[in-house]
């Protein structure tokens, strides 16, 4: 039993650090479909719908972050504008 909960809390801790990766990924591609949105001309609803999806990707992942409490000096409450 002792050998398990050992397992448990490494299994915890890597998936915090994959959670910080995807969180760090979501964002890179939440602000790539926000300049990709501005620089065209003509926006259409595609690509409207690739930047929300971005958005909502990220911040479901944050979300998921906070209530498991990860925190470290990757992750800024500052950086989701409502």
């Amino acid at each position: 039993m002792l050998g398990f909960s050992r397992f448990s809390h490494n299994v915890g801790k890597q998936y915090d650090e994959f959670l910080l990766d995807s969180i760090d990924r979501a964002k890179y591609q939440w602000d790539q479909a926000t300049e990709t949105q501005e620089a065209i001309y003509e926006v259409d609803g595609e690509i409207v719908a690739q930047t929300r999806l971005a958005r909502e990707k990220y911040l479901f992942l944050y979300r998921e972050a906070r209530e498991r409490k990860v925190s470290n000096n990757r992750i800024q409450s500052s950086v989701i504008d409502y």
